[in-house]
C-alpha cells in the first residue's frame, strides 16, 4: 500500500489517501470521496492533469512510482434515466398539445377545421417514437455510468422541447397542406420499419451487458432480420433512428422536420464515429467491413 496525494486538475492539493498499486479507479474514487468531499459521482479521476478521463475498471498507470492523482470535479449530477425520462416527455406532451390545442398558438384559427388525417398520422408517429423511447428508458436501456452532469438537462430539453414545439406549429397548422398520398404511405411505411428496427437493436445491445456490469462484446446480428445491420455498421440504432426520422419528414414534406432530422442525423454521426473508433481500438478482431452509421460509405 503507499501514500497517494490528491489533487485538482488546477494542481492544488486536495489530501493524501492510501491505495494499492492494483486499485481500481473505482475504488480510488471512494477514498478521495473521504478526504476531498466531492462525491464518487462528480469526480473525473485522471493520471496527469490534462490527461484523458479514466474508466472506473481501469487501474491507474504508475500509481506506485508517482503516486499522485488528479481529479475533476463534474459538478451537480443527475440520472441518466431522469434525464431521459424529463427530455422525451416534453415532446410527447407539448406535440400533443398543439395538436389538440390549436388556440394554444394560432389563436383567431381555433375554429377553423380540424387537424388534417396526415397531421393525426404524424401525431401518432411522433407519439409511438417518444413513448418507445420513454418505456426503453424505463425498461431496456443499460447505463455504464449511472450520472451525468445537470447542465445537460437544460441543454437536453432545450433542444428536444423547442424542435418539438417548431415541428408541431407547422404540421398542426390550419393551413398545412398534406403532400401527396404516396409521399404519406412511402414516409409512414419507412418510419413504421426504422422504428421496429431501433428497437430491435436497442435489445440486442442490452442483451450484451450483463445487469449490473460494464461488460462490452462485439455487436452481431441475432435471429431478428431487422438487426443484419449490424454486419454493415457499428451503430444501426442510429441509422434506423435517422431513417424514421427521414420518413416522419417525407410523411409530413415539412421543412422544420427536415431541420429536425438533418440536425439529429448530425449528431448521431458525430457519436456513431466516436463508437466506431472505440470498437476497432478495443477489438482486434472488429469486423473491417462495418462502417460507422452508413452502409458502404462511412
Amino acid at each position: 500500500m503507499v501514500q497517494v496525494e490528491v489533487y485538482n486538475v488546477r494542481n492544488k492539493k486536495l489530501g493524501d489517501i492510501s491505495a494499492f498499486n492494483s486499485s481500481k479507479v473505482g475504488e480510488i474514487k471512494k477514498e478521495i470521496a473521504k478526504v476531498a468531499k466531492i462525491a464518487v459521482e462528480r469526480q473525473s479521476l485522471r493520471s496527469e492533469a490534462k490527461g484523458k478521463d479514466l474508466k472506473d475498471d481501469l487501474t491507474i498507470p504508475n500509481l506506485e512510482s508517482l503516486r499522485k492523482v488528479y481529479v475533476k470535479d463534474l459538478g451537480p449530477q443527475i440520472g441518466w434515466n431522469t434525464v431521459f425520462l424529463l427530455e422525451y416527455a416534453g415532446p410527447l406532451f407539448i406535440y400533443a398539445a398543439v395538436a389538440t390545442r390549436p388556440w394554444i398558438l394560432y389563436g383567431t384559427y381555433s375554429n377553423e377545421p380540424e387537424i388534417t388525417t396526415t397531421a393525426k398520422i404524424a401525431l401518432a408517429c411522433w407519439s409511438v417514437h417518444y413513448l418507445k423511447r420513454i418505456l426503453e428508458t424505463l425498461f431496456v436501456h443499460r447505463f455504464s455510468h449511472g450520472t451525468m452532469p445537470i447542465r445537460n438537462l437544460f441543454k437536453n430539453c432545450g433542444y428536444y422541447w423547442g424542435f418539438t414545439l417548431y415541428v408541431a406549429y407547422h404540421t398542426n397548422h390550419p393551413l398545412f397542406t398534406p403532400p401527396p398520398l404516396l409521399f404519406q404511405m412511402v414516409g409512414l411505411g419507412l418510419f413504421a420499419i426504422c422504428e421496429g428496427g431501433n428497437l430491435a437493436c436497442h435489445v440486442l445491445l442490452r442483451n450484451l451487458r450483463p445487469a449490473g456490469s460494464t461488460v462490452r462484446k462485439i455487436p452481431k446480428p441475432d435471429r431478428c432480420p431487422l438487426n443484419i445491420l449490424f454486419d454493415y455498421v457499428s451503430c444501426p440504432n442510429y441509422t434506423y433512428e435517422v431513417g424514421s426520422w427521414i420518413g416522419f419528414t417525407i410523411l409530413t414534406s415539412c421543412i422544420p422536420a427536415g431541420l429536425f432530422t438533418a440536425a439529429g442525423a448530425y449528431q448521431m454521426t458525430i457519436w456513431a464515429l466516436g463508437k466506431h473508433r472505440n470498437y476497432k481500438k478495443e477489438f482486434s478482431d472488429y469486423p473491417k467491413q462495418r462502417k460507422a452509421i452508413i452502409p458502404f460509405i462511412l
